[in-house]
């Protein structure tokens, strides 16, 4: 008898075989179905989930870092410890001339304000920056134009309004080309921003109003005091490279000493960066090993499912011997059942990680990004086949074991 295995009279028997045992069959599908779509998400969602956290940093250069005044920790040159100190213009310079390491500095200053228009009100803050501040972080302008070096330069009284703030003041029309109060000066709106991520110093992008650092230092007194500055580096370095000459520098203009690291506020974004890179290294590898868990589960219930099957045919599988079926019919019929089962429960599972996939790419969209939460056509191909290559060679010992039964033991058995 010469198996056929696009016969419908075989598929109607792999069909009777897998609804004999509805419970077991459902139960070994699941295995697979399960282990598939776990794969399928994983697979599918390390990268979306990576877009998303790297998405949080979105708007600062990956090379950059943070550094503001703090209080001393240490006594030093008859100053006591608990002394405040301040930056200042003379010594971002010096940073600029001397560290050439550095790529782009750009010092800023803040100071909580209420602005005004009209009868409108909406208390946060004012920040002052120079023209290499776009540089380092890239503010989101929703209209208009960002400060530029000829507003730094010539005093200029504008600013960029944040969105929230600019809602608050001008509801839904635009405030471009009209004027915010802020302490009885009045700055014309020449642009408007959004934050482009969560991560935020001292002011929120979207909340406060922007003005060149020189205007700033007029209307506030300032002088030459700077309270925070940002820098990013040139290619092949890290600001960790440069940071113990910054505070080495520092320390010496503002008597601080050199061992006290607690009187300068640091944050380095590159590292965070670093940070995220590590986390999805452990993730990648955790994922790997829940795959790989998840596939040897399917595996072994399929191998299962192929030992009973045969165990309570061996009396079947005995006559089909008596009456002329070759040992490569048995070994096809078996198999054939475990293929089936697996491409329809290996499917399943593919088609409802897609789903999830979708669902988490919608979820988690903002202003029209959507994060790469998929699985792509040749990694859905790939893990079912791998799920049926497997499950094949897992089948193959149930399969050997019922092409050896003798037929005369077969039709004996009990």
């Amino acid at each position: 008898m010469k198996y056929q295995f696009f016969d419908i009279d075989n598929w109607k028997e792999i069909s009777a075989t897998l609804s004999r045992n509805k419970t077991r069959t459902f139960l070994t599908g699941f295995g697979i179905f399960w282990g598939t779509a776990m794969l399928a998400l994983l697979w599918g969602g390390a990268q979306g989930l990576q877009d998303l956290l790297k998405n949080n940093f979105k708007g600062f250069s990956t090379n950059s870092a943070v550094m503001w005044s703090w209080r001393t920790t240490i006594p030093y040159k008859g100053y006591e410890k608990g002394r405040y100190w301040n930056m200042t213009v003379e010594d971002i310079d010096a940073i600029r001339n001397n560290i050439t390491e550095i790529a782009e500095i750009s010092p800023m200053a803040s100071r909580s304000a209420t602005m005004k228009h009209g009868i409108k009100s909406y208390a946060n803050s004012i920040q002052g920056v120079d023209g290499n501040y776009i540089d380092v972080i890239t503010p989101k302008i929703t209209e208009g134009r960002f400060i530029n070096d000829s507003d730094m330069r010539e005093g200029k009284k504008v600013c960029v309004i944040g969105q929230h703030a600019a809602a608050e003041l001008f509801g839904t029309t635009s405030p471009l080309g009209k004027y915010v109060e802020v302490n009885n000066i009045y700055y014309k709106v020449i642009g408007i921003s959004a934050r482009q991520s969560d991560i935020r110093f001292n002011v929120d992008i979207e909340e406060c109003i922007t003005i060149p650092l020189s205007t700033m230092r007029k209307a506030y007194n300032l002088g030459n005091f700077v309270e925070e500055f940002i820098f990013t580096m040139k290619q092949g370095y890290v600001p960790a490279d440069v940071k113990p000459r910054i505070t080495r520098m520092l320390g010496k203009r503002h008597s601080i000493h050199p061992d006290d690291d607690r009187a300068y506020g640091y944050f380095d974004v590159s590292e965070q960066f670093k940070t995220v890179d590590n986390l999805f290294t452990g993730i990648n590898v955790l994922a790997l090993f829940v795959g790989l868990g998840s596939l040897l589960a399917g595996i072994i219930g399929i191998g299962n499912i192929m030992w009973i099957i045969v165990k309570e045919r061996t009396q079947e599988i005995g006559v089909r011997r008596a009456i002329g079926a070759k040992p490569r019919d048995i070994i096809v019929q078996i198999l054939s059942e475990g293929v089936v089962l697996t491409s329809i429960a290996g499917m399943a599972g593919i088609c409802f990680a897609v789903l999830i996939l979708s669902i988490a790419a919608i979820a988690t969209s903002t202003d029209g990004i959507i994060f790469r939460f998929q699985l792509e056509f040749s990694h859905s191909i790939a893990i079912l086949l791998t799920f049926l290559v497997l499950g094949t060679m897992a089948g193959l010992i149930p399969s050997v074991k019922a092409m050896r039964i003798k037929p005369i033991e077969a039709l004996n058995d009990k």
